[in-house]
């Protein structure tokens, strides 16, 4: 398996919302969301998106992806946002998942908004090395994923009728339009880049990586990590560090307690198995590396998201 998809095997899209929102005249909104991913389908019309560094139009037939962005302000063509409503209560509201925004004019674009929550833990190093906006437009890039054409489509076609597992589809897409989009990203990512993604395009390194995530149980060594990617140990360590801005085994154990933290919220296992699967010996030693990085223990972090959910 290729390490982007071992990087995404425990990053799960749920909670999947879904908006048309029709947009007439000047129209103009912004919308605030915590722990998002966003979605765009421009089903007709243009619009302009601003995430605060930068505009950006999309144009009928587009798909834009906001990975990290607690507000955002879009408006119609010609028209400046300034006065942008929010909409943050009205979505809440809007039990037909139709909201038109009136600009006092003819209607002129018809958009598809789809929300997803996502595993924060799991997420946080990817979001933190994407830019606002999804793709990035470049000389590679168009902003078009001709991949994905058909299934931008058939969303568009399920967003307008309601039938049984329209949810269940809806999240699916998502998470296909987000792949999508993570690799066009990653495969234009130019040489120069310091982004700890460009070791996705490394031949060496992405075997290592693929390994680590794909078995995080393993008593993983540097001298079997340099193996695994076919290099001398030293020059492997130094280009994993060159590249990822960390060692190797730093990494590692990282992904590990990322991992544990997601084991533990989820209920289905005791501790100790938590602490097989993630490659510790001990519980005490588990416990001890688990505290160090979340300030609690594995039995109190566990205990603090069961009282947060009941909340």
């Amino acid at each position: 398996m290729d390490a982007l998809s071992v990087l995404l095997q425990n990053v799960h899209l749920f909670d999947t919302k879904y908006y048309r929102l029709n947009g007439a005249g000047n129209w103009s909104y912004s919308l605030t969301r915590k722990d998002t991913i966003l979605f765009y389908l421009v089903m007709s019309g243009s619009f302009c998106i601003d995430v605060g560094n930068g505009l950006r139009q999309a144009h009928a037939g587009d798909m834009i992806m906001i990975p990290n962005v607690h507000k955002h302000v879009s408006y119609a063509l010609n028209h400046n946002g300034d006065d942008a409503m929010p909409i943050d209560e009205l979505l809440t509201d809007c039990k037909e998942r139709t909201l038109d925004i009136d600009g006092n004019g003819d209607a002129n674009s018809s958009l598809i908004l789809i929300e997803c929550k996502y595993d924060k833990e799991m997420i946080r190093p990817l979001l933190s090395v994407l830019p606002s906006i999804l793709p990035e437009i470049n000389e590679q890039s168009d902003g078009r994923f001709e991949v994905i054409d058909v299934e931008i489509k058939l969303l568009m076609l399920e967003s307008e009728r309601e039938r049984m597992g329209k949810t269940a589809i809806i999240n699916h897409w998502a998470s296909i339009m987000m792949i999508e989009s993570l690799r066009v990203y990653i495969e234009s990512l130019p040489e120069a880049t310091e982004s700890w993604l460009k070791a996705m395009k490394d031949p060496f390194l992405t075997k290592a990586l693929a390994a680590m995530h794909e078995a995080p149980n393993q008593n993983w060594t540097i001298h079997k990590l340099a193996e695994t990617a076919g290099m001398s140990r030293s020059s492997f360590a130094q280009r994993f560090k060159d590249t990822v801005g960390m060692p190797p085994l730093t990494y590692l154990i990282d992904y590990r307690l990322r991992l544990a933290a997601r084991y533990l919220r989820l209920q289905q296992n005791s501790i100790s198995r938590i602490s097989e699967l993630v490659g510790y010996a001990s519980d005490s030693t588990f416990s001890q590396a688990f505290k160090r990085v979340y300030g609690v223990s594995p039995k109190a972090y566990r205990q603090q998201y069961q009282k947060q959910i009941m909340a």
